[in-house]
């Protein structure tokens, strides 16, 4: 496939700006996951569809429409900025939580908007109950609780202290959740820390039954954990990485297809693409250094296409001499180091490449796919690195 220069333009934000690249955003995968989602997880059981990292990479403003439109209605994110982007593209009235930073000064506009969040420690606490009393507001929290992952949440001795505020101030807080995060559930190494963690934070809910302090959602599970310890799924799941398409680990992939004896198929559908193109064409005689310094000597006649993608772009500097990309929809690899604005690969063996091809740097091109998995480990980045490094001024398109 051939592009032409105006396929690269931004129309949304102008008639002029030039992108070398584009993210493509398959709707209908975002629905089968979700499908496949709703069926690994337990009757009554709700999704909070997990957008932190700008929708890890999708794009919160493309992501939220689509996955709306698959059946989602509560999305978590990471700050008070997130939120704001979520609740401006939803498409009809959604429930937003915010797991993590929230300032003092944004108390009151989450209160306005009824959008729930986290509180972990005292001093979130006591702020969210003086700003409520003083607007005549109530806070939709969640209570997250310490469990071993020693980052955020209060401790179990603190726990009846919390519950005692939450209940004598009733006009002020609404107990929205009972929240814990594990430490490493998509990992085998990790299972007597997360096993620890389970008990502790059964036991908060059973102080909660107690003292009368029970919330509309108790839940604890991401994705790792709601495959792998599906009796921590409680009514609601945090569902990030799955919903777009990849496993947390192979590892859970592989318990997965052990615990149901289904042969080697991969349920998942990666919702994300990216491409480019072919900037330039160039052959180069043997003996000569190709790119920066000496890292690449070209041991035969070579014919390179220079790519208008590096670095600056989200492609990985480490994949200098070791990265791969599709042409032709042959496997292609990047020689030579990668530029802050462009890659070098070798098209030796491809026919007929001319300016303006297509290039796939994520995703399928013929019989071949290059997936996340296999370009993050060529770059030491995890998935989740890999896709929250794109850039957000890369277009993203969806594709129905």
């Amino acid at each position: 496939m051939t592009f032409s220069a105006s396929e690269y333009r931004d129309t949304e934000n102008s008639a002029t700006s030039m992108h070398s690249s584009k993210i493509y955003l398959n709707k209908q995968a975002l629905e089968r996951n979700i499908s496949f989602l709703k069926k690994i997880i337990k009757k009554g059981v709700n999704i909070s569809s997990v957008i932190k990292g700008n929708a890890y990479g999708h794009g919160i403003k493309h992501f939220v429409p689509m996955a709306m439109e698959a059946g989602i209605n509560h999305f978590s994110v990471f700050s008070a900025e997130e939120a704001q982007q979520a609740l401006n593209a939803a498409i009809s009235p959604v429930t937003v939580m915010i797991m993590g930073q929230l300032e003092h000064d944004d108390l009151k506009w989450a209160m306005e908007n009824r959008v729930e969040f986290f509180v972990f420690d005292f001093h979130r606490l006591e702020h969210t109950i003086k700003v409520a009393q003083e607007c005549n507001l109530k806070a939709r929290i969640h209570i997250e609780v310490e469990t071993g992952m020693n980052r955020t949440g209060f401790s179990m001795q603190d726990l009846p202290e919390v519950l005692h505020l939450l209940k004598t101030n009733g006009e002020a807080l609404e107990m929205k959740g009972l929240c814990t995060h594990f430490a490493g559930a998509e990992s085998i190494v990790n299972e007597e820390r997360v096993l620890k963690q389970q008990q502790v934070f059964k036991k908060a809910l059973e102080l909660c039954e107690e003292m009368g302090c029970m919330p509309d959602y108790v839940h604890a599970a991401c994705s790792a954990a709601t495959v792998r310890y599906p009796d921590m799924q409680f009514n609601m799941v945090r569902i990030g990485i799955m919903q777009y398409g990849f496993w947390p680990t192979k590892e859970v992939y592989v318990e997965y297809l052990r615990e149901r004896s289904q042969p080697e198929y991969n349920p998942l559908q990666r919702v994300i693409s990216w491409k480019t193109y072919v900037m330039s064409i160039k052959k180069v005689k043997e003996g000569e250094y190709i790119g920066y310094g000496d890292s690449f000597l070209a041991q035969r006649d070579m014919k390179l296409a220079i790519i208008p993608i590096g670095y600056g772009y989200g492609y990985s500097r480490s994949l200098s001499n070791q990265g791969k990309m599709l042409i032709g929809g042959k496997f292609v690899p990047v020689i030579g180091t990668v530029n802050m604005n462009c890659a070098t690969v070798d098209i030796t063996e491809v026919e007929n490449v001319q300016i303006g091809d297509e290039v796939v740097l994520i995703g399928q091109q013929g019989e071949q796919e290059l997936t996340i998995a296999s370009f993050a480990e060529l770059s030491e980045q995890v998935n989740y690195e890999m896709l929250t490094r794109l850039p957000r001024n890369i277009p993203r398109i969806i594709q129905e």
